[in-house]
């Protein structure tokens, strides 16, 4: 007896990357995360939440988290959509978008989830391949014809950022037949963002998260930022309350202090540079980032080596197994202490 799709009995699922066992003591530079604590106001709202608001449904919209997010792109509360992680947005997306007969395009290597949300939907998937440089493909991108045209920027696994130019032709080019979703989950760490164009542009939806910039990945926060017309469309295929209480309040919090944010964000940044040298020292090719990573091609292209001494040594990163990947490594920004015994690790290891 079957009680799933044919295309989902045939999916290859989504791999996240590695968690420690519990009590596991390692330095996980392998999920992107912020080495750097929460803002003390949210730490505050968690310590000082009143139990009676968990007895009640959240807002639908989270409604304060909503707000604040408008603040501070300088947009209405009515183009802003709160999601559990800019991941559900972009289950949203594609329960309302993707369908079998309906075409997803992206470039490659990015993040693979947009091929699981595409496979679940049995949408036809068009991957047109980066370059070396991780160029964005425009022409190409737009030649595809897609319904959906999704692009990461700064892109995972490279860290590569697109200027608003880029993503504004790519835009104009799409005009009139394609929905084009730019997923800026690393923007606090680049030098731009996009986050004007869906008020220029009729057809652009951003997405961002609070995970990265503001250190709150455990908590579960991501926004869509579009016109109200494309997000009224999301909302019918949104969770009821999708947002929970604790969350809301502690994410608006965290938004309303921006000069942490900006302080943490500047340290990630400056320990970039710094580890990016010095794995360029040790012979490591590495891609120019706008991210919180750093993507890097081993000396010797033996990147699976390094990874798994790396591990055996309680230090993770980022192998990933498939080409164009499989000989380069993606390393997560740690403070200070976590990225010099990182090159200290990988010294020894060469």
């Amino acid at each position: 007896m079957c009680f799933f799709r044919d295309n989902i009995k045939a999916m290859t699922p989504y791999v996240p990357g590695e968690q420690p066992g519990v009590g596991e003591r390692v330095i996980k530079l392998n999920t992107n995360e912020n080495p750097y604590p929460p803002s003390p106001a949210a730490m505050a709202v968690l310590r000082e939440f009143d139990g009676e608001r968990l007895r009640r449904y959240p807002h639908p919209v989270a409604d304060a988290f909503r707000r604040t997010a408008a603040e501070v792109h300088g947009v209405d509360p009515e183009w802003v959509l709160p999601g559990n992680g800019s991941d559900e947005l972009l289950l949203m997306i594609a329960n309302a978008c993707f369908d079998r007969g309906r075409r997803v395009a992206y470039a490659v290597p990015t993040f693979t989830f947009y091929r699981t949300l595409a496979e679940i939907q049995a949408a036809e998937i068009v991957e047109v391949p980066y370059d070396e440089q991780f160029s964005l493909p425009v022409d190409e991108l737009a030649d595809a014809g897609a319904d959906v045209t999704l692009v990461a920027s700064p892109n995972s696994p490279s860290g590569t950022g697109y200027a608003a130019a880029e993503l504004a032709r790519l835009a104009d080019a799409l005009a009139g037949r394609g929905l084009l979703v730019i997923d800026e989950a690393y923007a606090d760490f680049a030098d731009s963002d996009a986050t004007a164009l869906p008020g220029l542009h009729e057809n652009v939806m951003i997405l961002r998260t609070l995970s990265k910039g503001y250190s709150l990945a455990g908590l579960r926060v991501g926004y869509a930022v579009a016109r109200p017309e494309l997000l009224e469309e999301l909302m019918k295929v949104k969770g009821i309350y999708n947002v929970g209480a604790v969350p809301c309040l502690a994410a608006a919090a965290a938004m309303r202090d921006q000069d942490y944010k900006k302080r943490c964000v500047a340290q990630v940044v400056a320990s970039r540079r710094k580890l990016a040298a010095e794995l360029e020292h040790l012979g490591f090719r590495v891609w120019p980032s706008e991210s919180n990573f750093l993507l890097v091609r081993p000396p010797d292209g033996r990147a699976k080596g390094i990874y798994e001494a790396l591990k055996a040594r309680g230090i993770l990163i980022r192998y990933f197994r498939q080409p164009p990947l499989d000989d380069k490594l993606r390393i997560s920004i740690g403070t200070g202490e976590q990225n010099a015994a990182l090159v200290e690790a990988i010294r020894e290891t060469l």
